[in-house]
């Protein structure tokens, strides 16, 4: 499904700012020892940035007539709720939303807040032969003899038995909390209906959005296709466990690098930045929330102890892409000449944040020195954007949005940090040297 999604990821759908595309080296570069500098994004990407499980707190996981749950998401504009739960008194029976799942933002970015049961449905997963609804049904009951695929559940099944709408069944009321993130409060009023029933324990799941599409629009079922990855122990038993590990397996990080910026200089401290100090506002700032470089690389070609500067952008598609399913992440590299006592530094946006970005630490490295130097990178916080959950931040500048301002001194971001963790940093940018 991932594959399909490669239109995405063209320089004109994603939006990181790349007029910093041209390579750019200091006139009178003093010639020496060569050297090639290249960077990989070597993250083994991810579709879904969350996804969670759901039950009932009480003595039961079940969510009987009458009771409610609730958890918390973050989401950007575009990207959609999915969640499954099932029927309790049917053989195969779930509710869940509409493909492509519950929409969150109105199309000029607003939030939703308020009652969205309408979105919610009645779905056969085609497994099982459907009883009357009610307490007597048999689990796991008779399977069909030739599965069916999942389908919508019009006020009759296939058996005739008839179900009161999914909305009187179910109510959903989204609630948004500010700062991208909302919560889902999913309560049992079947109790009011011809069909009351329990619910299960069930799973949710938030896509990745990239160039308005989502990296997987449907990531729990789809209708019309067979049910998959777990989703029969749902809707035939309940058990929302075999599915939470599917979900869980295709969660994680997804984030291109924007254009790498490096530089080579000599008897000087790293040009960059320097931890515990505020954004100088020489063009750091743009590199770590647009991903835009030209301004550092501009200021950088004016300082005395500076020999060389570059911005890399990838091949076709300018940024630095992660490896998607089989086909590997970007890669870019450049040429150096160094001499001894010469020092190296880079910095590359973590596309997917409010001012992430990637740098080398402290006075950088040695250039002159060969092999993997990945352990001189580390990830920090330019204090400038207000952080929101990387992928899901409505104020994010690559999923549209314009970052809140805030001033704080840069600082490297703590890992587990209030969103996320994430993978080993030389699981995410490889640099070399050779």
């Amino acid at each position: 499904m991932i594959h399909r999604k490669l239109v995405w990821l063209s320089l004109a759908a994603l939006p990181l700012i790349l007029s910093a595309c041209k390579k750019d080296k200091n006139e009178g570069t003093p010639t020496g020892m060569p050297s090639t500098i290249t960077i990989e994004n070597v993250l083994d990407s991810r579709p879904l940035v969350e996804s969670g499980t759901f039950k009932n707190t009480g003595a039961s996981p079940v969510i009987m007539p009458g009771e409610a749950i609730s958890f918390e998401f973050s989401a950007a504009k575009g990207q959609a709720l999915s969640f499954a739960t099932m029927y309790g008194w049917s053989n195969d029976l779930f509710f869940a939303p509409q493909n492509l799942g519950i929409a969150l933002y109105k199309a000029d970015g607003t939030p939703i807040s308020g009652d969205v049961s309408e979105q919610i449905r009645l779905w056969d997963n085609g497994t099982r032969i459907n009883q009357v609804p009610g307490a007597a049904v048999s689990h796991p009951g008779t399977a069909e003899t030739s599965p069916g695929n999942i389908t919508q559940v019009m006020g009759a099944d296939l058996q005739g038995n008839r179900y009161a709408t999914a909305s009187s069944l179910m109510k959903a009321t989204l609630q948004y909390k500010g700062n991208s993130t909302f919560s889902l409060t999913i309560e049992n009023t079947s109790g009011l209906t011809s069909n009351p029933t329990p619910f299960s324990p069930g799973v949710w799941a938030i896509s990745y959005i990239a160039g308005g599409n989502l990296l997987n629009p449907n990531p729990l079922f789809e209708s019309g296709k067979p049910s998959a990855n777990g989703l029969t122990s749902i809707a035939e038993m309940g058990n929302n466990m075999p599915l939470a590990e599917y979900i869980k397996g295709q969660t994680g990080i997804f984030t291109p690098l924007s254009p790498i910026l490096v530089v080579v200089y000599n008897g000087i401290d790293n040009p960059i930045y320097k931890t515990g100090e505020n954004d100088r506002g020489k063009g750091l700032k743009e590199l770590a929330q647009k991903g835009d470089a030209t301004g550092m690389a501009g200021y950088l070609k004016t300082l005395s102890g500076v020999k060389a500067v570059y911005v890399l952008p990838a091949a076709n598609s300018t940024i630095l892409l992660p490896k998607i399913g089989t086909q590997a992440g970007s890669s870019v590299s450049q040429q150096l000449s160094v001499a001894q006592g010469d020092r190296l530094a880079i910095a590359t946006m973590y596309g997917f944040s409010n001012d992430w970005f990637f740098a080398s630490k402290e006075n950088g490295v040695d250039a002159t020195q060969k092999g993997d130097i990945s352990s001189s990178i580390a990830l920090y916080d330019n204090g400038t954007a207000l952080n929101q959950f990387p992928g899901a931040g409505i104020t994010q500048f690559n999923l549209a949005g314009t970052p809140l301002e805030e001033s704080k001194p840069i600082q490297a971001v703590p890992n587990p940090n209030t969103f996320t963790t994430l993978p080993d940093l030389n699981k995410m940018i490889k640099v070399t040297l050779q």
